[in-house]
């Protein structure tokens, strides 16, 4: 249970970005009052804990249904989660914590920003639902790894609701330049879990034993 929560907490911090997201919030909400900051964050972590949670009961019985198998799930999860690595080693603009141009002159244009951007896709985006559904899938067999996964998930989203709560001082504490080194640390971690998910599903998928015979 302790190694899935572990594996689970890195990368479920790595694909939800909880820093990354405080940071925008904070940039996001400059001349917003304290109960309304508080409010705006509990909802967006409401609603982004509610996506990520039905991924993880209905994800894995979806893909059974649509007949896809752990190894398929496990390769591909592993090459989407290794592109998001690369993207938070090598800081590069198309991060998938970065808001687009028009995404972002839609967010400063919302008086709401708990749905959106918030909640989703900063923190339920494509990748935190892929790691969910992956994680959880591999998990499944075993109550004890898939406990572990579960806790890891509820760890990371309470983690998120306290850094949205403390996104001014946060930012200000951390800088441009300690958040990039968070980012690349986690950024490693997260490489290194991919390509084991890949090595995973390539295994479990039969090929190299279909191609030695």
């Amino acid at each position: 249970m302790l190694s899935s929560f572990l594996t689970g907490f890195t990368t479920f911090f790595a694909t939800i970005g909880p820093i990354e997201a405080a940071v925008i919030f904070a940039a996001l909400t400059p001349n917003m009052q304290r109960a309304e900051r508080v409010r705006v964050s509990i909802r967006a972590v409401l609603i982004a804990s509610i996506i990520l949670f039905g991924a993880l009961f209905a994800g894995g019985p979806l893909l059974h249904q649509l007949g896809v198998g752990i190894p398929a799930l496990q390769t591909a999860g592993g090459i989407i989660l290794l592109i998001i690595a690369l993207d938070m080693i090598f800081a590069r603009p198309s991060s998938v914590f970065k808001l687009t141009p028009i995404e972002d002159e839609e967010a400063h244009g919302k008086d709401d920003i708990a749905i959106f951007p918030i909640a989703t896709p900063l923190l339920a985006g494509p990748g935190a639902i892929g790691a969910v559904i992956l994680l959880a899938a591999g998990a499944a067999p075993d109550p004890l790894r898939y406990t572990g996964v579960v806790a890891a998930l509820a760890a990371v989203m309470a983690l998120t609701l306290l850094f949205l709560l403390l996104s001014n001082e946060l930012s200000r504490a951390l800088g441009v330049t300690a958040q990039r080194v968070l980012m690349r640390v986690f950024g490693i971690l997260l490489a290194a879990i991919a390509v084991q998910a890949v090595f995973n599903g390539l295994a479990g998928s039969g090929l190299f034993a279909a191609a030695t015979r």
